[in-house]
């Protein structure tokens, strides 16, 4: 009986090497509620799958944004900025006056998640400011 030979690396470490980083806070973000969206549905989510690997669980970034919560860095205001437009699918228009405060909650919100996340290894890249959403 032949043994078969050991893995160099373990499935997770391996997995998480090969994974692909979020450029900013708010793309890891609009992940996040899709994924959120899709286990509502009934869908079973599991790291690794889809068009890219990520090297987190969306409830790794949930963490993230309760942690900032009980520190008082964010506030039930920006909670709900947060998970209405990330329902949607893009940010709030700043442009426009019936969106203009709920931009500025989403700025502030992501600019404080985005070091949490940055620290994490789940977003790498140039930064929240550099990045814009698509509107439908």
């Amino acid at each position: 009986m032949a043994i078969a030979p050991r893995p160099q690396h373990s499935p997770v470490l391996h997995s998480i090497t090969q994974s692909e980083p979020f450029r900013s806070a708010e793309e890891a973000w609009f992940w996040t509620m899709a994924a959120l969206v899709a286990r509502q549905d009934g869908a079973r989510i599991v790291a690794g799958r889809g068009s890219a690997i990520r090297p987190c669980e969306p409830d790794d970034v949930v963490r993230c944004l309760d942690r900032l919560y009980r520190q008082r860095r964010i506030d039930l205001s920006h909670g709900g900025v947060l998970r209405r437009w990330g329902e949607r699918g893009y940010s709030p228009n700043p442009h426009a006056p019936s969106e203009r405060g709920d931009a500025a909650l989403w700025r502030e919100a992501l600019s404080r998640l985005e070091w949490p996340l940055r620290i994490k290894g789940i977003v790498v890249g140039p930064g929240f400011a550099t990045v814009t959403s698509l509107r439908p």
